[in-house]
């Protein structure tokens, strides 16, 4: 099972709908689901806000599960590269894979900790829902590179 933890919801229903489509194309490879945890005000201190919302992460995060935390500050992977590590982490680790995408201001330290891997997915800065639907269309090239089956390049 893939599953995707994200703080807040998509607004925008063409994303929505983009979204979608590539998790559908991924089920015939894996169960996906997307979780959604709400996410924090911006009024409220930063350190708070990041505390609230990594609580609400790591409930939905099970003990045996292999986490790949989407930051900054992690490694940048190309598509091959990336489709391996999932194949390790179905594979080797449980057969279960959790990728976070954490709210506006990161992610807290206890969800740092977390993680097994830290994905950067980019050096350039993308709204939430853009970054959500990377994920999944590059989850979805990983099994099509995995499998050996054509994907434009």
């Amino acid at each position: 099972m893939i599953r995707c933890i994200c703080v807040g919801k998509i607004k925008e229903k063409s994303l929505q709908d983009s979204i979608l489509e590539y998790v559908k194309r991924i089920q015939p490879y894996h169960k996906t689901e997307i979780i959604e945890v709400e996410d924090e005000s911006t009024a409220k201190q930063n350190i708070l806000a990041l505390e609230k919302e990594g609580e609400r992460i790591l409930s939905k995060i099970k003990e045996r599960e292999f986490v790949i935390l989407l930051d900054v500050c992690g490694k940048e992977y190309d598509s091959i590269a990336f489709s391996k590590q999932i194949d390790e982490a179905l594979s080797y680790q449980g057969n279960r894979v959790v990728f976070v995408i954490g709210g506006s201001l990161g992610v807290s330290e206890s969800v740092r900790k977390r993680a097994q891997i830290r994905w950067k997915l980019s050096s350039c800065t993308f709204p939430h829902g853009i970054v959500r639907l990377l994920l999944v269309e590059q989850i979805y090239r990983a099994f099509r590179i995995l499998n050996k089956e054509p994907y434009h390049k």
